[in-house]
């Protein structure tokens, strides 16, 4: 996904503009997870796909389809009816959006075998990956990247074109024991195969600072805002990055994502790229 339309780092497909908005379609707990609700499938189904059109028809650049559980595991798996029941959700995504709409898949906490597994055969677009380098802690546990796993189980599958967003600095990762700069991070993230990164958090200038400091020392990789964006300061940070996932202002976090929202938040970053 880098700026001037080049392929990124695994050969994935052009990105196309140059401030690119991925709005989060959050999903209630799947088939398969302790939480699941019976009988609820055809309805989360549908409240996906009506969130991918909105945010199709308001004008944003693609979706990500993000699991939302009360547990999870923080091990690189998935449960098999999950996994089934996400790729069902991502087909009809894909489905439901026009050429050039990206979709991305990404199964929480740490599943990234298989949301790249689901974005391939569902013609999606790119994985949203919590650790690909490193390890984080989190509330369900230590979650420990693999990359090396990740990257034969990609040239497994030919998923090349399926291009990996990591996340180096985030309330998803933040590196054990800290003493590792973002910078260094986002570079090794790179190296092993990550295709962009994202970060940033509540603080505005510390994610305007942390962009800056990965600039220049990995000025290929994309940097993508990780969250905490919104109508008000999207023109402000995304001044400096080159894309961000956007959620709760397009829907109040579980509701269906509503195309005004949508719209009103393109319009911002419309009139950004106006002025560069």
């Amino acid at each position: 996904m880098s700026q001037d339309g080049k392929q990124g780092t695994g050969g994935g497909r052009p990105a196309r503009p140059r401030k690119v908005c991925l709005g989060v379609v959050h999903l209630d707990p799947l088939p398969g997870t302790p939480f699941h609700e019976a009988g609820s499938f055809a309805r989360i189904l549908d409240d996906a796909v009506a969130s991918v059109r909105a945010l199709y028809e308001g004008g944003a650049h693609g979706a990500l389809l993000q699991t939302v559980d009360r547990v999870y595991s923080t091990r690189d798996e998935s449960d098999p009816a999950r996994i089934t029941a996400m790729a069902l959700i991502a087909r009809a995504a894909r489905e439901a959006t026009g050429g050039g709409f990206r979709i991305g898949v990404q199964l929480m906490r740490h599943a990234t075998k298989a949301s790249l597994a689901v974005a391939k055969v569902c013609g999606g677009d790119f994985v949203r990956a919590t650790a690909i380098v490193g390890a984080t802690v989190s509330t369900h546990g230590l979650v420990q990247a693999d990359p090396l796993d990740v990257m034969e189980y990609r040239r497994k599958i030919d998923a090349w074109d399926v291009q990996i967003i990591a996340d180096v600095d985030s309330m998803h990762f933040q590196w054990l024991g800290g003493g590792v700069p973002t910078e260094s991070i986002a570079r090794q993230a790179a190296f092993v195969g990550a295709d962009a990164v994202c970060l940033g958090g509540k603080d505005e200038q510390r994610t305007v600072e942390t962009i800056a400091a990965v600039r220049r020392t990995a000025p290929d990789v994309p940097v993508f805002l990780a969250g905490h964006t919104d109508h008000e300061n999207a023109a402000r940070l995304m001044a400096h990055a080159d894309g961000a996932f956007v959620s709760t202002c397009l829907n109040g976090w579980k509701g269906r994502i509503e195309v005004e929202k949508v719209a009103a938040y393109m319009d911002v970053l419309r009139s950004l790229e106006d002025t560069e």
